[in-house]
């Protein structure tokens, strides 16, 4: 049965969000808001809480997982970062993007793209998602809440603890957030001289970006 921690959406209650990352460090997945729809997360270097976060969203270990970083000194922690990629990053975040970089020696080999060695980076602009970061101290592996068998992304907590209170060991509650994808930015060609390519259009807005 998992644990519903009811928090205050622009300043959620510490002490719940510490009791939700002691069942992170305990190989926990929950689902938590961002600022596109909630996500399921776990911590990054466990290996078994990964396996349970794509069993839960019924998807292989082809399906690319992302990071969630609290600012761009982690993020260039995980992931390879020149100065025109930093310029844009700067930008965009936080904001409701993903980036794909080239993944660094800190990013456990089995969660990078196999072929390509890239990872996807997220430095979202949620206050609830940004204070258990804070107090995680480190990235957390995530995944859009996506059940299985549908295609578009889930926002209501009461919904998500319906349907998946007995899969996941706690569930944040910081109301109804965004229901839009995430704009994903290939910014590895322009560590060649290339330009960044732009895989999907979503919330975050390409314009303030020069795309």
């Amino acid at each position: 049965m998992s644990q519903f921690f009811e928090v205050h959406p622009e300043n959620p209650q510490l002490r719940l969000l510490k009791q939700a990352v002691q069942l992170l460090e305990k190989g926990g997945v929950l689902a938590v808001p961002t600022d596109s729809s909630y996500a399921l997360v776990c911590h990054l270097d466990d290996k078994a809480a990964a396996d349970r976060l794509r069993r839960i969203r019924q998807v292989d270990d082809k399906h690319h997982l992302t990071l969630l970083c609290r600012d761009l000194s982690e993020l260039a922690s995980y992931a390879r970062v020149d100065n025109r990629q930093y310029r844009l990053l700067k930008l965009a975040t936080p904001g409701p993007y993903t980036f794909i970089l080239e993944a660094s020696k800190e990013v456990p080999r089995r969660l990078s793209h196999p072929s390509r060695k890239t990872i996807g980076l997220r430095l979202p602009d949620h206050p609830t998602l940004q204070a258990l970061l804070e107090i995680h101290n480190a990235p957390l592996l995530a995944t859009t809440l996506i059940p299985p068998g549908e295609t578009e992304p889930w926002n209501e907590p009461e919904a998500i603890r319906e349907r998946f209170e007995h899969e996941l060991a706690g569930i944040i509650d910081a109301g109804a957030c965004a229901l839009a994808p995430t704009t994903v930015i290939d910014l590895t060609p322009m560590g060649t001289g290339g330009d960044p390519e732009v895989i999907r259009q979503g919330q975050g807005a390409l314009e303030p970006l020069g795309l």
